[in-house]
Formats: structure tokens, sequence, C-alpha cells
């Protein structure tokens, strides 16, 4: 059995986890065209190596980061978001 640390929760069974995809940056809400947001919603590097990604703990609505080898699938560790966002991102309601 696969075992994932949650910073939340502690050590869990990783059938409780779905991963969320890549960490990246966000385009700018009031900037960007259509392409560049679905290249960052539905694209992926597919990186062979260390990757930085979402993850969601089902049982507790609980969404992390963790940094894993896409070859090995090792868990390097697991974080809560607030390491790396520190504010919210507000979007403007586009009245086209």
């Amino acid at each position: 059995m696969k075992i994932m640390p949650c910073p939340l929760n502690g050590p869990r069974n990783i059938a409780e986890f779905v991963c969320g995809g890549e960490v990246k940056a966000m385009p700018h809400p009031s900037q960007a065209g259509d392409a560049e947001w679905a290249d960052y919603l539905f694209l992926e590097d597919n990186t062979l190596g260390f990757v930085t990604e979402w993850w969601l703990h089902v049982a507790s609505g609980y969404w992390f980061i963790a940094e894993r080898h896409t070859a090995s699938n090792e868990i390097i560790r697991t974080y809560p978001a607030s390491e790396l966002f520190s504010q919210r991102v507000e979007f403007q309601e586009n009245n086209e």
C-alpha cells in the first residue's frame, strides 16, 4: 500500500487522494486570451523528473502541494499551499 503524507491529516492511503495537475504560473486574469487560458488549464508539461503538483485529500476536501518524481513516483515532500501562495486572486466579471 502506498502512503501519501497529507499536511493536514497525516499519512493516508494514496487511494484517498486525487492529483490536480502541475503547479504553474497563472496567466494574468484580465489580459490573457482564450488560448493562454486553455494552455494553463488543460496542457501539462509531462516532465520526466521532479514536478510540483496540486493534490486533493478527497475525504477532507483539503488541497495541498506535493513534490514528486515522475519516473519513480516517489513523493519527496508535501506542504500547505500557503507556503507558495500568500494572497487570493480576484477576478473581475467581464460584461461583454
